[in-house]
């Protein structure tokens, strides 16, 4: 309320100093004319000033704003698949019996353009990811997970990615799997129908894992092209791929 009242005040104060001066010129030029015709001229200009100042310079200075967190966000979604998210991908991959299916589509080239992303996330939308439960290390994954367990709850507390929801999802989806793999004391002698649910988890982290890192490759393809290269050289579904550079 005082902030209100503070603007009320300052409203009037600077409509009281505008009428002083119309005042004032028309006290020495005597000329009423000339001061209705700039004053309908300048209140005419007040809808234009109001679509450049509130409509597109707020717009730019939004869009501006919205580039700049998400640069920020990419840079924390870049340091989740440097710290645990590509290793993940390649343990649910080596076990997913259809890779084969899809595997053209997540070698992503450096001449990809957005008609050939847009037609690889299509192709990811479409297609039912699959893991061979009993291939699958739940000790290791475990192991990992739970290694990791400060840095992914780290990520979820950062309040900059609750405007990401699919990443949000992500964590949320792979923290889930963490808590259901650690509360297992026997882990290597599961019933069947525990294994199918855990299945169920490890595909829905599996599936969001791989839609997310295809966009983070989108951004780092047109943006950072070195890091981009990196990425090539340790993509987990291309079968020879290797950091080492030989050409």
């Amino acid at each position: 309320m005082a902030k209100i009242r503070w603007e009320i005040k300052l409203g009037v104060i600077l409509a009281l100093l505008s009428a002083f001066i119309y005042l004032l010129h028309f006290t020495f030029f005597h000329d009423m004319h000339h001061i209705l015709i700039y004053l309908v001229g300048d209140i005419a200009f007040v809808p234009i000033e109001v679509l450049m100042v509130t409509v597109i310079i707020h717009r730019l200075l939004e869009i501006r704003e919205k580039r700049r967190k998400l640069e920020k966000m990419n840079i924390v979604i870049g340091a989740f698949f440097s710290e645990i998210g590509t290793d993940l991908l390649t343990r649910f991959s080596d076990t997913d019996p259809n890779l084969d299916r899809i595997r053209e589509f997540l070698i992503v080239e450096n001449d990809w353009d957005d008609d050939e992303f847009n037609r690889a996330d299509l192709k990811l939308r479409e297609y039912e990811y699959e893991i061979d439960i009993e291939k699958i290390d739940l000790k290791g994954f475990r192991h990992i997970l739970v290694k990791k367990r400060g840095f992914l709850v780290r990520l979820l507390e950062n309040p900059m990615l609750l405007e990401h929801e699919a990443f949000t999802n992500l964590l949320q989806a792979v923290f889930h799997a963490m808590e259901e793999l650690e509360n297992r004391r026997d882990i290597g002698n599961l019933p069947e129908t525990d294994k199918l649910h855990l299945r169920g988890d490890l595909i829905r982290s599996y599936s969001l894992l791989v839609d997310q890192w295809l966009d983070y490759m989108r951004h780092l393809q047109g943006n950072y092209p070195y890091l981009f290269s990196l990425a090539m050289r340790l993509n987990p579904f291309d079968l020879e791929s290797d950091p080492v550079v030989n050409q």
